[in-house]
Order: structure tokens, then C-alpha cells, then sequence
């Protein structure tokens, strides 16, 4: 096993390699910004609640010194959930680790969770399920910017070390891009030789599919107590034309006051919602969008698995 410092060892070998890497960990700490910030570009919506990741998105790295394609799949949080839109959601992360090449946990500290504190739980019943995978993992250490020293990070890694056989330990820190370099050499390592990947695909996922993600990031950034975790985003229209790429889209609620909440008095909120949402998808798409938005209620989907499929594509009778 090796532990890895924040300039990464050199590569074990420099020839091309290639293949999938799946990213887990439980709810919010922090895989959807590691993604972008390999990637160079936003592609996962990354907020600071829990559970803003909803489906497995596909994010290929590609480099030329050395050739390199990484296809990360960035998973929901994994978590012991507490409701038929919970349960799709892990299983969708489980589905994320069928055919990977390599698996990247990524766990979070700062200086409130205590050492004894890592690894059990949620992250216990991770671990039990990487190792029934028998796939090399790299644990990615998030959030070493909140440390006080550099000297704070040792007992941690002892910790984890002893804990599980990593095939590597990484600190990190996503969101300021340090040692995000030396993670991917990391992860390189543990690909097979060659390149498979098709160069010219970042995602798999279609520009509508971004257009509803970023409408219901605008709303959890908005919104408070259980509401962001409760809507869904449908995309009613999606026209390109000359000039500018006209979204209609709709924001669906469990409950009736939740749809007062999100309209805002006189509108308000959905006025809101619907401009910050609009410049990330004009950012994304690089032109103009004109995006009409409208809420519907429907009663309690979060509970019904028959709902959760139309709503969000999961199976929510896991």
C-alpha cells in the first residue's frame, strides 16, 4: 500500500492507460467537486447540502503527457436511507461500481469529527461493500485545508491505514484543487494499458439532462429545511434555435406549501431561482437561453416509487 504526500510519487509507468473509476462516499463530501475540478469544468452540480447528487454521471479525464482517459462516474451519496427516493438513490450508487477498473472513496475531516469517527458507520457499510467488489480502492482524503498543520494529517492516515486495505491513501482538498494531480496519477496506476475511450465524449448525459440539474441546484442554494430535497426538475421543452435555446421546464413539490415557498411572494423566489439558473445554463451551453419555469404539486413522490421513476429515471422500489 502506498501513502501518498501532497507532491504525488512518480508513475509506475508512462505508457498509455485507460478505464472507469467509480467515485463514492456518503452524502457530501465532496465527489461532484472533484469531478469538475479534474474535469476543468463544471459538470456536476455541487452544493453544500447533503444528497444534491441524484443519478450517476459519467465525466471523462483525458491527458496526453502521459496518454491518459479516466471515465469517473460520480455516484449518489451513499447513506442508510430513510425513504423510497433514498433507497433508489443507493442503488443507483451501487449500480455505479459494476465494471470499474479502479473505486476512489472519498471520506471529508476537519477538525470537528474526531479520529475514532472515520470509517464506521455509513462509511463502514461502504467499505463492506468495496471489499465484496475485490476492486483496488483509493481512498481520497477531502477537506485537508481545514486543518490547523500539516502534522494533523498523520494520525488520520495511520487511522485509515489500519482500518482498510487501500491500495493508496490521498489527502486532499477538492474545492482548492490541492494534490487533485497527484490523486489522478494515483488512480492511473490501477487502469489496464492502452486507450478505449472515445476522445472527443466528456459525458453521457444530454444538455437537457445538465438544464434540469442546474434549475435544481439554483433551488437548493434558495431554499431552506427539507425543501431541496424534495423537488424535482422535468424539462417540458428544449428548442435550439438561431439565436438563443428556449427551456421550459417544471418544478415539481411534494406538498402544497412547499409550492408557495418556492413561487415566493409575488413570485419572488421563482424570479430568483429561474435568473440564477438561467446564467449557468447559458455559461454551460455558451448562448442565450430563454427559460420559463412553472411549479406543480405532486402529493408525497419522494415516497412513491412508481413517481420517483417518472420523475428522476430511478427505481424506486429498491
Amino acid at each position: 500500500m502506498g501513502v501518498r504526500d501532497y507532491n504525488a510519487a512518480a508513475m509506475s509507468s508512462e505508457g498509455p492507460r485507460s478505464g472507469r473509476c467509480a467515485i463514492v462516499g456518503r452524502p457530501n463530501v465532496g465527489k461532484s467537486t472533484l469531478l469538475n475540478a479534474v474535469l476543468g469544468q463544471k459538470l456536476a452540480i455541487a452544493t453544500a447540502r447533503p444528497q444534491t447528487t441524484r443519478t450517476c454521471l459519467l465525466g471523462v479525464h483525458i491527458a496526453d503527457d502521459p496518454p491518459t482517459q479516466i471515465a469517473f462516474i460520480d455516484t449518489p451519496g451513499l447513506h442508510r436511507p430513510k425513504n423510497a427516493l433514498g433507497r433508489a438513490l443507493v442503488e443507483s450508487a451501487k449500480e455505479g461500481l459494476a465494471d470499474t477498473d479502479v473505486i476512489l472513496m472519498m471520506i471529508e475531516i476537519n477538525r470537528k469529527r474526531r479520529l475514532e469517527e472515520l470509517l464506521i458507520g455509513e462509511e463502514g457499510d461502504i467499505l463492506a461493500m468495496i471489499k465484496s467488489s475485490g476492486v483496488p480502492t483509493v481512498l481520497g482524503i477531502n477537506k485537508i485545508d481545514k486543518l490547523p498543520n500539516r502534522a494533523a494529517l498523520f494520525p488520520i492516515l495511520e487511522h485509515c491505514e489500519k482500518r482498510f486495505d487501500f491500495a493508496a491513501l490521498v489527502p486532499m482538498s477538492a474545492s482548492r484543487g490541492q494534490n487533485v494531480k497527484g490523486l489522478v496519477r494515483e488512480l492511473r496506476n490501477h487502469l489496464p494499458e492502452g486507450l478505449s475511450l472515445d476522445p472527443d465524449v466528456l459525458t453521457d448525459k444530454p444538455e437537457r439532462f445538465f438544464a434540469s440539474e442546474l434549475i435544481r441546484e439554483a433551488l437548493m442554494e434558495a431554499t431552506r429545511q427539507e425543501i431541496p430535497y424534495s423537488v424535482a426538475v422535468t424539462i417540458d421543452e428544449f428548442i435550439d434555435e438561431p439565436e438563443l435555446t428556449r427551456i421550459a421546464a417544471t418544478i415539481v413539490v411534494p406538498r402544497e406549501s412547499h409550492k408557495g415557498i418556492v413561487i415566493g411572494k409575488g413570485g419572488s423566489m421563482l424570479k430568483h431561482v429561474g435568473s440564477a439558473a438561467r446564467a449557468e445554463i447559458e455559461a454551460l451551453l455558451q448562448r442565450k437561453v430563454f427559460l420559463k419555469l412553472w411549479v406543480k404539486v405532486v402529493e408525497d413522490w419522494t415516497d412513491s416509487p412508481r413517481r420517483i421513476r417518472d420523475l428522476t429515471g430511478h427505481d424506486g422500489e429498491s
